[in-house]
């Protein structure tokens, strides 16, 4: 084998061998349901005796008909009885089939619960990093064709080939015990024979499988991205090439899936050919059994069922061999989203937040997305309890990441984050989550009603608390206008809804958190000048007596604040009040300046278009 060929081979065995670890991942799920599994296997080792005693007694039921040259007398040697247990074997066969069917399916679902369960928790407990770079559409797939795939594999492991195997020593012992060596010597080899070429061929047809997976996720990934970015896609007029590039990846798709396909031909021919082969052979020396007297016609009759029966499963070997393998493929790639790495994780015995008011303290803090480019360098500023601080400064120099690292979406690269005293990295994330409240920049809002929404905020709130804090965000007039009022549909990421609309949602849902400290990350940017000197004045109202962190680009929002920093380039170049900041002249002044210019400029245009 040359060197490049065992470099391709090598990751192509490792992943076969990380594909069937999934089985221990499964194993707790079956042993916790270890009776009802017991009890299914059970029904299952019924059936297949009753599968194999069919040809027997119907081997004692031909030799009985053929036991003189009367009818009438061989239809007396043949029992009643016999008759009735054939019929009876028939029936259990299907009968502890569907019995096994039915004690397992408590123990499939549960496992798909379970696991697609902790997938979706264990994708909640991940960092924003992840979240930002994964692929929505490629995602939902692997996990959607994960939990299908511990389905199909339960399935097919349990009740495909632990039943074949059965099955093979039963007629194995059968042929062994009544017929001469040659006979169980042609099963074996051409089981083996049989195996061996399905097994081969459908790891070919895996790879191709694999690849044509790959292409689906693709594909699909493309098209929901496509549609999530629905209003760009308008806007710049490119439909058909969103259209190019969706079929691109669905041709490429299109002729993986017909290779795929067309090698089943290929496979079937080879294993009807193996058995085709077998069973003429097997014939022939029962034939020769006959003619020489050494058998009857029953053990002819029992040759043929016992071939039929063991072949029949076999024929679907190909089949099951390759969903189990998909199964394992897919299950493996869901798994591997449990086994991201948690970049921001609880310590051991993290104690909660204790109650009461909140000093927040950023202490020396440096902070990088990626290690070539630095968003924070040495930023150090206290809120006290019941105080408000705002940071202002150019777009790109830092204001959102703070509030991402209050809320330990990161953990900081240097330096700490102080809540009461104490690093934040040392309490519970969920008990310090709790007592943060924040109005983003950009509000995603779900898939739901209006009140649903807002109701986010805190869900054990009543009917009265949300619409108490509708009011406080000023939207409770807007609600009840509508046809639906409160359950009204804001669709898809909110898209139903203006950006001022959305942002007084988001308000209203931090009302009702009712939380210690407030983030306000330009709470106010998708507002008129109306509207936001009403909202501001809201949210001046909410955040007495809670410890706020306002993220401003406006300056007119921030004047009443107790400390302003400015922020540039990561670092914080001013701070002070208002008055001390316009009297020292430095960058705070400048941009103070030059927004007031541009809202002269705004009342000038507004007067003359009234006029």
């Amino acid at each position: 084998m040359s060197a490049h060929a065992q470099h391709a081979a090598a990751p192509r065995e490792s992943l076969r061998v990380e594909e069937w670890r999934v089985l221990g991942h499964l194993l707790p799920y079956l042993w916790e349901y270890r009776g009802r599994v017991a009890l299914a296997l059970s029904f299952l080792v019924i059936a297949k005796l009753a599968n194999v005693g069919v040809p027997l007694t119907m081997k004692e039921v031909v030799d009985g008909l053929t036991a003189g040259p009367d009818p009438k007398l061989a239809m007396v040697a043949v029992p009643a009885a016999l008759l009735a247990a054939y019929g009876l074997l028939r029936l259990s066969t299907t009968l502890f089939a569907e019995l096994r069917d039915v004690v397992f399916v408590r123990v499939t679902q549960r496992a798909i619960r379970r696991v697609a369960l902790g997938v979706f928790r264990h994708l909640h407990s991940l960092s924003l990093r992840f979240h930002l770079e994964r692929q929505t559409g490629g995602m939902t797939r692997d996990i959607e064709r994960g939990t299908r795939g511990i389905s199909t594999l339960l399935s097919y492991l349990l009740f495909s080939i632990l039943p074949v195997i059965l099955e093979f020593a039963l007629v194995a012992a059968v042929l062994l015990g009544r017929f001469d060596w040659r006979f169980a010597a042609v099963t074996f080899c051409a089981v083996a024979v049989y195996i061996a070429f399905t097994i081969a061929l459908t790891e070919w047809r895996i790879d191709i499988r694999r690849r044509a997976n790959e292409l689906d996720s693709r594909a699909n990934t493309r098209a929901i991205d496509s549609l999530l970015n629905y209003e760009t896609v308008k806007y710049f007029g490119n439909e058909e090439f969103e259209a190019g590039r969706y079929d691109a990846n669905l041709r490429k798709y299109e002729d993986a899936a017909v290779r795929f396909e067309s090698s089943l031909g290929l496979l079937n021919i080879g294993q009807s050919l193996v058995i085709a082969a077998a069973v003429t052979a097997l014939m022939f020396l029962a034939a020769d059994g006959v003619v020489a007297g050494t058998l009857t016609l029953g053990d002819l009759v029992l040759v043929n069922a016992l071939l039929i029966q063991l072949y029949i499963p076999l024929n679907f070997l190909g089949m099951v061999y390759r969903e189990i393998k998909q199964s394992l493929l897919d299950i493996n790639r869901m798994f591997r989203l449990m086994g991201e790495h948690r970049e921001v994780e609880d310590r051991a015995g993290a104690p909660d937040l204790e109650p009461g008011p909140a000093t927040v303290e950023f202490r020396e803090v440096d902070f990088s997305y990626e290690p070539a480019r630095r968003i924070l360098h040495r930023v150090s500023f206290t809120i006290p309890a019941g105080q408000r601080v705002a940071v202002v400064g150019p777009s790109g120099s830092g204001k959102s990441t703070l509030a991402r690292l209050l809320y330990r979406f990161y953990d900081v690269s240097g330096g700490a984050i102080l809540v009461n005293g104490r690093d934040s990295r040392e309490l519970r994330q969920a008990s310090l989550r709790a007592a943060i409240g924040i109005v983003p920049q950009d509000t995603v809002l779900f898939n739901d009603s209006l009140r649903y929404n807002i109701h986010y905020g805190r869900t054990g709130a009543t009917q009265a608390e949300v619409i108490e804090a509708a009011r406080a965000a000023h939207i409770h007039e807007f609600i009840e206008s509508l046809p639906a009022k409160y359950e009204t549909a804001v669709g898809e990421r909110g898209l139903k809804l203006s950006g001022g609309e959305k942002q007084r949602v988001a308000i209203a849902r931090a009302v009702l958190k009712d939380p210690r400290i407030l983030i306000f990350d330009e709470a106010t940017s998708a507002l008129d000048s109306t509207s936001e000197k009403a909202i501001q004045a809201e949210l001046e109202r909410i955040s007495v007596g809670r410890t706020t962190l306002v993220i401003a680009h406006r300056l007119s929002t921030v004047m009443d604040a107790d400390l302003i920093l400015v922020l540039s380039q990561g670092a914080i170049v001013e701070r002070g009040s208002h008055r001390e900041l316009i009297d020292a002249g430095g960058e705070y002044a400048r941009m103070w300046a030059l927004q007031q210019q541009a809202a002269a400029a705004e009342a000038a245009l507004a007067q003359a278009k009234a006029v």
